[in-house]
């Protein structure tokens, strides 16, 4: 049995993936995306809704993992805004198992994100059911917050792994 890879969709009926242009990356060309097991905490959220994750690991400073972890024994964090709450609490996502054959990781592999240039036919997909119990079951702490802005400038700024993900949905930062 090979790595096992996930796309998550609110979409129950897709039986091809085509690879799509990045533009935030354009290097990238067209790609298929995915990610591995143990990085599918970040994908438990409705598709559109903005999020911070981050984690400490051998390279964070023990003033950041105090800072920003001090106070939980969760591994991972995963950041929202309060406005996408409700949507989180209805929005019906699936899981999507993917054949590895034809992924590449992407990046440093911080991350989890394999990117495959071919079509891919999902192996089987699955509800992902109740996404605060996911998270939960993950052994995530979520976090709920007004503006994700204040979170994502300190976490930029600290020296733990992160992901930010579809920050241009967030409510616009204050000046």
């Amino acid at each position: 049995m090979g790595k096992l890879l996930f796309h998550f969709s609110e979409n129950p009926n897709i039986t091809y993936f085509e690879p799509r242009p990045v533009h935030r990356e354009p290097e990238l060309g067209s790609v298929v995306w995915a990610i591995e097991a143990t990085a599918m905490y970040k994908n438990l959220l409705p598709r559109d809704c903005p999020r911070v994750t981050f984690y400490a690991d051998e390279n964070s400073s023990p003033e950041d993992v105090e800072r920003l972890l001090g106070h939980t024994t969760a591994k991972w964090i995963v950041a929202i805004e309060s406005g996408w709450l409700e949507r989180m609490r209805t929005v019906n996502l699936y899981r999507y198992h993917l054949p590895a054959k034809t992924f590449k990781l992407v990046g440093d592999g911080i991350a989890g994100y394999y990117a495959s240039h071919k079509p891919v036919e999902p192996l089987s997909v699955e509800p992902v059911g109740d996404l605060l119990k996911a998270l939960i079951d993950f052994g995530v702490e979520l976090r709920i917050t007004p503006s994700l802005w204040p979170l994502h400038k300190a976490v930029v700024n600290s020296t733990l792994p992160f992901s930010m993900i579809r920050m241009r949905n967030a409510t616009p930062p204050e000046n």
